[in-house]
């Protein structure tokens, strides 16, 4: 018997089909069975007639429940009063895993579908996200591959801090101590002498103690680190990829887009350029809403949605100040006390989505940023090695994928991007 999927026979539109699924929704009556059934593709009707089939599938069709698996021979045809507009008349059932009742009902908590994740991950929503997802991490993969870059891999386990000693998660490594990488970007440096174009999809650990609809304790960044690139060619490297990955989702996952609901035309206008503005703009323009930041301090979620609001593309913001930024983010030589590097920040509330940096290749200054953040530059000497023996110009940049998808699926918190979030308050299930 030749199973096909409830949408392959959606297109066959009449005839006999078996499908397999499980059970979605379920009704009785004396005279007849409706059974809800759903595949990975979509759901479908599925009618049992008393009169039209022997005892023996009559039975079997009372103890079908919600969640169990089914295989199911019928005719299918068009109906218009059913749920996709199909219905199958139902010649053989048979019941393949049973199921307990099962937990999750209409309305429940937040809190409860978490913590039965691993069946809520059946839902029609979760089911379109994570469609969503992996067209996205496709979409990455594809971007860079037909530019002729390599994909490669960095340690998991990392002796130093990238992005700051506070979000670091300590392991402990047979007689010492290593962190859960926060990047891969020092290790990717040293490849790039060798490579030239690399990127990377990864999960990395942030150890933020934060409980916001925006934090992942572990996620998973694409990252680039390219060989002779400036400044300019990085941001513009940026925004094509944010581009590419709209359009791919767009033509593989419209019908995933319209059910999130999400707003298909306002993505459609997204295309590369996006507007550019410096940090020292921002401020100025958030101080015509009534919002003083004082120069120098870091823009927070509530600074990022206010300045985001003006825009329906994805803005880019540079040249933050080089004391708050990570060590090895060089001065921009027209304005010392900025710094070339920048944050690409979604629409609609979305926050950042990609943070970038053209590379210092000073190593004097790069100690110093060390030392005054409170690091040991003697914990770095590997990573100076890659300055001393024929440094290149060279920039990279790293895009957060949940973020992504949070915004391309219109969803209200990050938690539902991942199959199995972890966060500062949820290591399970």
């Amino acid at each position: 018997m030749e199973f096909i999927s409830v949408k392959k026979s959606m297109e066959k539109g009449n005839g006999q089909v078996n499908i397999r699924g499980w059970c979605y929704r379920v009704r009785n009556s004396n005279k007849m069975a409706f059974i809800i059934l759903r595949d990975t593709t979509e759901i479908i009707q599925c009618v049992v007639e008393k009169s039209n089939v022997s005892e023996e599938i009559w039975n079997e069709a009372l103890k079908v429940t919600m969640e169990c698996s089914l295989e199911i021979t019928g005719e299918i045809k068009k109906d218009e009063r059913a749920p996709t507009g199909y219905e199958i008349s139902v010649s053989s059932l048979k019941i393949v895993g049973e199921s307990d009742t099962f937990p999750i009902t209409k309305d429940q908590s937040p809190e409860f579908l978490l913590d039965n994740r691993h069946l809520w991950l059946r839902s029609r929503k979760m089911n379109a996200i994570l469609k969503v997802r992996s067209s996205v991490f496709q979409a990455i993969r594809k971007f860079f591959n037909d530019k002729g870059f390599y994909e490669e891999h960095s340690p998991m386990f990392s002796p130093t801090s990238c992005e700051g000693g506070s979000t670091l998660f300590e392991v402990k490594y047979f007689d010492d101590v290593v962190y859960l990488t926060q990047s891969w970007q020092l290790y990717a440096e040293a490849m790039i002498s060798s490579l030239e174009k690399i990127y990377t999809i990864a999960p990395c650990f942030r150890a933020e103690k934060s409980k916001t609809s925006r934090h992942l304790s572990e996620f998973w960044m694409a990252e680039t680190e390219i060989a002779w690139y400036k400044f300019e060619d990085i941001l513009k490297n940026a925004e094509d990829l944010v581009a590419f990955i709209i359009k791919y989702v767009l033509e593989n996952n419209e019908g995933q887009l319209k059910f999130l609901g999400q707003d298909i035309e306002k993505l459609k206008k997204i295309k590369a350029p996006f507007p550019r503005i410096t940090y020292t703009q921002v401020l100025e323009e958030l101080k015509k809403d009534g919002i003083n930041i004082e120069w120098g301090k870091d823009l927070r979620t509530v600074e990022e949605d206010a300045i985001s609001k003006k825009y329906e593309k994805p803005i880019i913001i540079t040249h933050y100040p080089k004391k708050i930024m990570a060590f090895y983010k060089p001065k921009d030589p027209n304005d010392p006390k900025t710094a070339l590097c920048f944050d690409m920040i979604a629409p609609d509330g979305y926050g950042e989505i990609i943070g970038g940096s053209e590379r210092d290749t000073d190593i004097e200054e790069m100690k110093k940023a060390l030392i005054e953040q409170g690091e040991k530059p003697e914990k770095y000497e590997w990573y100076f090695d890659t300055r001393k023996y024929g440094k290149v110009p060279h920039s990279g940049y790293g895009l957060g994928v949940e973020r992504v998808i949070a915004w391309l699926c219109n969803l209200d918190n990050i938690k539902d991007t991942i199959p199995f979030p972890r966060t500062m308050a949820r290591k399970t299930p």
